[in-house]
C-alpha cells in the first residue's frame, strides 16, 4: 500500500510526502535521512495521511497536496475535506474512511479516505 502525507516541522511548516511504509518514514525524517527541507525543521510529526492504490495514485495525489495553500492544508488536517482535489478516478465513489496511525509521541493521526476516490455526495 502507498500513502501521501503532510508532517508538521518544528518550525511550524507543512511537509508533503509518499511513502509504502508511514511508520519507516517518519522515523527516517525525525532522524535526519528524510527529505532535505525537513532536516533543518525536526522534529517533524505526522499531522495528515490519507491511503492511495498505487504508486501512481499516491505520486499524483502528492502533487495535488503540494498545490494546496496553507489554510488549505490546515483545513484537509482539521478534517474539513472537500478542499483538496482528489485525482479523478474510475469505479465507484465512496465516502471517507476512518482509521488511525500511532505517532511517535503517542497520539493519533486520523486518515482520509482513500486518495484517488471522491466523497460522494
Amino acid at each position: 500500500m502507498d500513502y501521501v502525507y503532510l508532517l508538521r516541522c518544528a518550525d511550524g511548516t507543512l511537509y508533503a510526502g509518499w511513502t509504502t511504509d508511514l511508520a519507516r518514514r517518519l522515523r527516517a525524517h525525525n532522524s535526519g535521512r528524510g527529505a532535505k527541507y525537513t532536516r533543518s525543521r525536526l522534529p517533524v510529526s505526522l499531522a495528515y495521511w490519507e491511503p492511495c492504490p498505487s504508486r501512481s495514485a499516491a505520486l499524483r495525489r502528492e502533487r495535488a497536496l503540494k498545490r494546496l495553500s496553507r489554510a488549505e492544508k490546515l483545513r484537509l488536517i482539521a478534517g474539513q475535506r472537500g478542499e483538496a482535489p482528489a485525482p479523478a478516478a474510475g469505479g465507484s465513489q465512496q465516502g471517507g474512511v476512518s482509521a488511525s496511525l500511532p505517532t511517535q509521541n503517542g497520539g493519533s493521526v486520523r486518515a482520509a479516505r482513500p486518495c484517488g476516490r471522491r466523497s460522494g455526495g
